[in-house]
């Protein structure tokens, strides 16, 4: 029986493949469970129709994503610190910083653990490497400077 999967089963496939099952794991497995569909036109159909539309989707996140690559890559954000009376820094500027900073000043939206960077304990000028989507990279500047 051809069926046609809602979602991952161990040993048999991966959500929205059509796949040849015995009759009886279909029908006391895999629908009673709605792991899977007949594999019917209309399902098949169905089916077809959301794999375009999430290649879709991907392809405008891809987009999307070189556009703000152009951006961060011509830009750079202010950070502001604490610093001791040595001139030391109060702990590091990490990535939820930065990524605080580019909305502020940048009004970019981006998730912290996009961004990477070596451990900023001092003031000056780095690099922050952000990971936008799956072969978008951006290298943006980053100043730290004291807070007055």
């Amino acid at each position: 029986m051809k069926v046609v999967l809602e979602q991952d089963v161990k040993g048999t496939g991966k959500k929205g493949e059509v796949v040849n099952v015995s009759d009886g794991y279909a029908r006391n497995f895999l629908l009673p469970r709605k792991l899977a569909t007949p594999a019917d036109a209309a399902a098949v159909n169905a089916m077809n129709i959301q794999k375009s539309a999430a290649q879709h989707r991907k392809f405008e996140a891809g987009i999307k994503a070189r556009e703000q690559a152009k951006k961060l890559d011509s830009a750079q954000v202010k950070v502001q610190v604490r610093l001791g009376e040595n001139g030391k820094m109060f702990g590091t500027v990490t990535g939820k910083e930065v990524a605080a900073a580019i909305e502020e000043q940048l009004g970019l939206v981006i998730d912290k653990k996009k961004i990477s960077l070596d451990p900023i304990r001092s003031t000056g000028e780095y690099v922050a490497k952000v990971s936008l989507f799956e072969e978008v990279k951006a290298n943006l500047k980053v100043i730290v400077e004291e807070q007055k």
